[in-house]
């Protein structure tokens, strides 16, 4: 493996874990071992106070003259600047929150969907979660668009960004693709897909959900047109983020009531929303920033010690990943999906998905459950992928994605029990 940026011993797990009461719960006295991460991580303490704090004290409708519409207006604002600075994008007004990355994508489809019209053409990934995927296969049905497919390559599972040549042209409308795969952990170069896109005239679409818990978010360097995650995915609520590049957004129209505002963000936000969630947001990117500045040696802005912070996590979660690879390797039978060699992993997250040649993937995370350790199996949403691997009538595969308050013990606690249940 490549040698880190940061020295991880710097990271304190002790105090880190400190922070999640989850992770001091035990079950028949069995200790929890949280590896469903790439489902939805737990939540710092400092989440949930804040969220408390916002539904005890500062709940109310934005817009009144009395002190709670006043809080929860502040709320907002703060969420607004904090997703800007974690994304490093040009301006809080272009954050548009929502229920999840999913709702955001179908809403967001239909007022795309206003300024194309027939035989145009859109790219989708092979490799997305299927919420990057099936809004964009309906909107293309009803509009009767052409759906170009970006395919990766099952023994690398990389994209052959070569075949864009063949992909694009001067009818394509839209590209979309994922930051981070959600099955194999692939991490894809989002920023030649969005600057190939430019030159033919294509907006993108990027799906952050698996990427953004990891590493740095820079939508003015990435080049995208849309940027979308959930806080859910690091750290925080079940909330969803938009970003969306102003100039193209002003040529959306959206989709809300007469009284709404018109003005953005708040036209592409209908109804009323989790201001909670919101806090919460907020909260889980200040914790970011404080594993920075206490961690990382990050000074100066916020932006500047959340950087610091995915950095230092992220090469903690490299040797974690690394362990568990070489951990599932050495069992007989086994395959893992997705990058391998310990030179290469600073393309892919520290999700990390395999097949046994005998044991369904179903047995396998029933199994790892009965020891307390939570996984998951199956396509996990991820139905193109799968079905390019040809795995999804077997049933897909067993995940196992830690972040960085897993310890390396828990790997280790983890492949004994793989070792105990399919290595005989």
């Amino acid at each position: 493996m490549s040698s880190p940026a940061y020295d991880t011993t710097s990271l304190d797990l002790d105090l880190i874990r400190a922070r999640f009461p989850s992770l001091a719960e035990t079950d028949n006295g069995k200790p929890r071992c949280y590896l469903d991460n790439p489902a939805g991580t737990q939540v710092p303490r400092t989440v949930a106070e804040r969220m408390s704090d916002c539904l005890l004290f500062k709940s109310a409708n934005i817009g009144g003259y009395f002190q709670t519409s006043a809080f929860a207006g502040q709320v907002a604002d703060e969420a607004r600047a904090a997703m800007a600075d974690f994304l490093n994008a040009p301006s809080a007004d272009e954050i548009i929150f929502g229920q999840n990355m999913t709702s955001i994508t179908f809403h967001l489809s239909r007022s795309i969907g206003k300024l194309l019209q027939p035989g145009d053409e859109i790219v989708l990934s092979r490799m997305d979660h299927d919420a990057n995927v099936e809004p964009w296969r309906i909107m293309a049905r009803e509009l009767d668009l052409e759906v170009r497919w970006l395919e990766f390559d099952t023994d690398t599972f990389e994209f052959d960004l070569a075949q864009l040549d063949d992909l694009l042209n001067d009818r394509t409308r839209l590209v979309c693709v994922g930051g981070a795969s959600n099955l194999t952990g692939t991490i894809n170069d989002v920023k030649t897909v969005c600057a190939r896109a430019r030159e033919v005239g294509a907006w993108t679409y990027i799906d952050a959900e698996q990427s953004a818990p990891h590493i740095e978010s820079d939508v003015q360097d990435i080049g995208c047109d849309f940027y979308v995650s959930s806080a859910y995915k690091f750290f925080g609520p079940h909330q969803g983020i938009l970003w969306g590049r102003r100039a193209v957004l002003e040529q959306l129209e959206p989709y809300k009531v007469r009284p709404a505002p018109a003005e953005l963000p708040w036209c592409f936000e209908p109804g009323t929303q989790s201001h909670e969630g919101m806090a919460g947001t907020a909260a889980a990117i200040d914790y970011f920033a404080w594993i920075g500045e206490t961690m990382a040696g990050g000074t100066g802005s916020r932006r500047d010690r959340i950087c610091a912070a995915l950095g230092l996590l992220f090469d903690y979660e490299k040797q974690l990943a690394e362990r568990l690879i070489a951990g599932i390797q050495g069992i007989s039978g086994t395959r893992v999906l997705g990058i391998t060699n310990p030179d290469a992993l600073d393309r892919r997250a520290p999700t990390v998905s395999f097949v046994h040649e005998s044991v369904a993937p179903s047995a396998i995370a029933k199994a790892l459950a009965e020891h307390n350790i939570f996984a998951w199996s199956g396509h996990n949403y991820a139905l193109e992928l799968a079905n390019t691997l040809g795995i999804t009538k077997s049933g897909g595969a067993v995940r196992i994605g830690p972040v960085h308050y897993n310890t390396v013990d828990e790997i280790d606690v983890v492949v004994d029990a793989l070792t105990e249940i399919i290595g005989r």
